[in-house]
């Protein structure tokens, strides 16, 4: 049970109701034999979605050597010790250890929407250093894509998020569909399953200027086979995908999110990103669950909750540090179906909050991967990760093996 776990360890494997031995100094030859077949297992769900945090976008950038451009905490003029306290507070009360810079951006939001109410001359000025921060949030993450693009080790390492991705969608297509659920701003993930061939549904139509539209339509990606006509058979490769915190590139206007031309990796000239306050689709994370009222991040919620709150249903997370109040109950009640199963990849223990929510989970629904080891991205997607799910070609080869033992079998049998 969990009292085998032993916290303190640098490693940590959960698989099965047991901590296999020697997990605590893994080799990769020993326990892919472990790993692999049972993650192939669980991928093979009726239900597979994939939660992303920012730990795939520090895992790639320190993979190319390219240092990542840290989100440190805010510092605010215009009361800047009593936001910085109420973060402090929010992030307390919520059991998150320490705030973050999304816990200062919302603090600051909702003291200038308090100041406006009040007709306080501090409004504007807080308002124009929350377009500041943003701002420089924004040039930050645009910097990652450049830096990695740019960089000598960069497409390999971009190559490898590609692998890492199709491991996970290369599913049979009469099965359900992969949900990839992020975090994150930055397009690194967009950037990989483009490269891969692999086709997204996220709920954007339209070519020149795509919008967002919230409709429950299952739209889905269909061929005819040739000689075949009134037969449509589901594409093979494809995934959903939602990005619960916005994007780099959604913009509101008029009313409507679009998504705006911003190639990966591109310069951006400072003088384009205009009161970001007022036009990016940027959330700070939602500490309470009235925050995700507004549109358009309840619809997304609904969405994360709608995939994974199923019988049969499998979420995986990488580099999510259990940081989101909100995501974390969603999680936490489809831990109350039983047939359900949360595997959690991670290269730190979160300051302590993926222990704290593993307690609050049945061991018997739970796969842990926990630690440099496990959660280094290289390390992971070599020698851990399944292959191709679409993989005719060894399912071919064990089937042939298997006869041919079973022929010599009945022919040494009639030799004696």
């Amino acid at each position: 049970m969990m009292n085998s776990i032993d916290w303190s360890k640098g490693h940590i494997l959960y698989i099965a109701n047991e901590v296999p031995k020697g997990s605590d100094i893994p080799d990769e030859k020993e326990l892919r034999s472990v790993i692999e077949p049972w993650l192939t297992a669980v991928f093979q769900s009726e239900h597979l979605s994939l939660l992303l945090g920012s730990g795939l976008t520090t895992g790639i950038c320190y993979d190319s050597g390219v240092t990542p451009q840290a989100m440190q905490r805010i510092k605010f003029t215009i009361e800047g010790e009593k936001i910085e306290f109420f973060a402090n507070e929010e992030a307390k009360k919520m059991s998150r250890g320490s705030a973050n810079f999304e816990d200062d951006l919302r603090t600051a939001i909702e003291l200038v929407k308090g100041l406006k109410i009040l007709n306080d001359a501090n409004a504007k000025t807080l308002e124009d250093e929350i377009n500041e921060k943003m701002k420089s949030l924004i040039l930050n993450l645009l910097k990652n894509e450049y830096n990695v693009l740019s960089s000598d080790k960069g497409s390999d390492s971009l190559a490898l998020l590609k692998r890492f991705l199709i491991s996970f969608s290369s599913r049979t297509a009469t099965r359900d569909r992969l949900h990839i659920f992020t975090t994150n701003y930055d397009r690194f993930i967009e950037y990989a399953l483009d490269n891969a061939g692999i086709y997204t549904l996220d709920r954007f139509i339209g070519k020149l200027n795509p919008t967002l539209r919230m409709h429950k339509m299952e739209l889905d990606y269909h061929y005819n086979p040739p000689g075949i006509r009134g037969e449509p058979r589901y594409v093979e490769g494809v995934v959903r995908y939602t990005k619960l915190h916005g994007s780099l590139d959604w913009r509101f206007n008029n009313g409507d999110i679009h998504k705006e031309p911003l190639p990966f990796g591109c310069e951006i000239n400072e003088d384009a990103i205009q009161k970001p306050y007022e036009t990016k689709v940027i959330y700070p994370n939602s500490a309470k669950g009235i925050d995700t009222v507004y549109f358009p991040y309840s619809e997304l919620f609904r969405d994360f909750s709608a995939a994974i709150c199923r019988p049969n249903s499998v979420l995986v997370t990488y580099g999510y540090g259990f940081g989101d109040s909100h995501i974390n109950n969603i999680i936490l009640d489809m831990m109350t179906i039983p047939s359900t199963h949360l595997v959690i990849i991670s290269y730190d223990l979160a300051d302590g909050r993926i222990c704290s929510f593993v307690e609050k989970c049945n061991p018997s629904q739970l796969t842990l991967l926990l630690g440099n080891h496990y959660g280094n991205i290289r390390i992971l997607t070599e020698n851990y990760l399944p292959k191709s799910a679409i993989d005719r070609i060894s399912d071919r080869r064990h089937r042939i093996e298997e006869k041919r033992k079973i022929t010599q079998k009945e022919s040494e049998s009639e030799d004696e």
